[in-house]
């Protein structure tokens, strides 16, 4: 069952790497059930937000509370455990099949041990039919239930990258951090992907932070957009009203403010 929805409330926070600042006192808030992008030139500090946000990296000071727990210090596999799953830039999949790689996002809701899984006790058997069922639903969702038993490493690209996305799903999120979901795709592919997000948003009811450099899917998709650059939050607001701001324009375009 999907996890709930909660707020997920990043506050001042700032990370250091040997001396370089890569966050500045970064601060924005995204709200239950909504879609929020997270823009910026490259180099802005983006994948470093994702990894605090995941557990990936350690912030050197500020505080990430989802549903009112703190983030800070906990491992990765404890904040997938409270509801929270990402996507990779570059897609990150194992050998095997569709059905195996999504079968893996279920681990953490599995409760029968190694050993009774392993001699085929009924009970786990059962358990794995469960949640192959599950999985199986997922994959028909994202449009990929004619590759569910093929192998992932000859499918296309856009279909690699579903089943991504797929397998995040199938950890039953309640956040879901999309880095770059159309990175590489052509138009077509662009489009279809952007639909998926809106449906995924739709019919689970879960919050979205997107990091995304498709302005045109940001612009369709965000309820609120928080803009970084060079480590500091530029703007905060609606698409429209970041879109309009003097200092995003400089940050993406180089242009002087208006006078």
């Amino acid at each position: 069952m999907t996890a709930p929805a909660a707020r997920l409330a990043v506050r001042n926070v700032t990370v250091r790497f040997a001396g370089l600042t890569a966050l500045d006192d970064v601060s924005f808030t995204v709200e239950p059930g909504t879609v929020h992008a997270l823009i910026g030139p490259n180099g802005a500090g983006k994948s470093t937000c994702f990894n605090v946000l995941s557990g990936v990296y350690r912030a050197a000071s500020g505080s990430v509370e989802y549903g009112g727990r703190e983030l800070t210090g906990m491992a990765p596999h404890a904040i997938t455990g409270l509801g929270i799953a990402r996507t990779f830039q570059n897609i990150v999949l194992t050998a095997g099949t569709v059905a195996e790689n999504l079968m893996l996002g279920r681990h953490r809701l599995t409760r029968a041990g190694f050993a009774a899984t392993a001699l085929g006790l009924p009970s786990a058997v059962r358990e794995q039919r469960r949640h192959r069922a599950r999985a199986a639903e997922i994959a028909d969702f994202l449009g990929l239930g004619p590759y569910f038993d093929r192998p992932v490493g000859p499918l296309p690209y856009g279909v690699r990258k579903r089943v991504e996305i797929a397998r995040a799903l199938c950890t039953e999120p309640g956040l879901l951090l999309l880095d770059e979901p159309v990175a590489g795709m052509n138009p077509t592919e662009r489009l279809a992907m952007a639909d998926t997000v809106a449906a995924i948003r739709e019919a689970l009811g879960i919050s979205i932070l997107l990091v995304e450099h498709d302005m045109g899917m940001v612009m369709r998709l965000a309820d609120a957009v928080t803009v970084l650059d060079f480590g500091r939050r530029i703007a905060d607001g609606t698409p429209e009203a970041v879109q309009q701001d003097p200092a995003v324009v400089r940050a993406y375009l180089g242009q002087e403010e208006p006078a």
